[in-house]
């Protein structure tokens, strides 16, 4: 599978943690070049340091800040000359039932998950454009696809992520850029923890205790579809544990 793969130039936001942390550690082993982003600059700079990436190799920033998202894609070409592959997959998921009005978390969620990916969009296409190749990757979710009491805004920022993912496609054709967008199930990461209700974390929990799988399930559908050779373009994954009926 390193075929496609070694030396591409790959750019991941959140990466500090999670599937992002899991996806650079898997690309990095199979010869790609991957610049980090992500807040937690100590985090960012140990899994730097265990994966040996060259000086530079890692940016902190905010998604939610589209000057930052720039600053990480710019990173990558003062570094490399080029950006291969954007993985826009930060995200966070604090659920509740939409009577409790937390509209902070409202406004968080669209701002991470939505804008976020607009911003990744926007600092890598128009290198991609000079380029005449790339592949964007943006992260959705099986809430994406479904919607359930308490995760009602976050289905919706999730359902936006599919549909700018399919317009994308449709509109970078004329570039050669592919475009992938990839929607997990219950994978082991630090996503729950963002659930700030009592009752929805615990019953998040409980989910995840009993369905979650390891971050890396994450990290090979991305290198299976970034290793496709140049003319087969993987649009979309949705995979969930084996055990998840959700």
């Amino acid at each position: 599978m390193t075929q496609g793969i070694i030396n591409k130039v790959v750019v991941i936001t959140g990466a500090s943690s999670g599937l992002g942390e899991a996806t650079a550690r898997l690309l990095s082993e199979q010869g790609a070049r991957v610049v980090l982003g992500a807040r937690r600059l100590d985090r960012l700079q140990a899994l730097a340091a265990e994966l040996g990436l060259p000086e530079g190799a890692i940016v902190q920033m905010d998604v939610t800040q589209a000057d930052q998202v720039r600053a990480l894609v710019d990173r990558a070409i003062a570094l490399h000359g080029r950006i291969d592959v954007i993985i826009n997959n930060a995200g966070i998921m604090p659920q509740s039932l939409l009577d409790r009005l937390r509209i902070d978390e409202w406004d968080q969620m669209i701002d991470v998950n939505i804008k976020g990916v607009l911003y990744g969009i926007a600092a890598a296409l128009p290198h991609m454009q000079a380029q005449k190749s790339g592949q964007i990757i943006n992260v959705s979710s099986v809430a994406g696809h479904k919607v359930g009491p308490g995760g009602v805004v976050y289905a919706a920022t999730k359902h936006a992520v599919r549909a700018i993912s399919e317009g994308l496609r449709q509109e970078v054709k004329p570039y050669n850029i592919r475009s992938t967008v990839i929607s997990p199930g219950a994978v082991d990461t630090e996503l729950p923890a963002s659930v700030t209700e009592p009752d929805m974390a615990a019953a998040v929990r409980g989910r995840y205790d009993k369905w979650a799988i390891p971050a890396d399930s994450f990290a090979r559908c991305v290198a299976f579809a970034i290793s496709q050779p140049e003319d087969v373009d993987i649009n979309e994954i949705l995979f969930r544990p084996t055990v998840q009926d959700y």
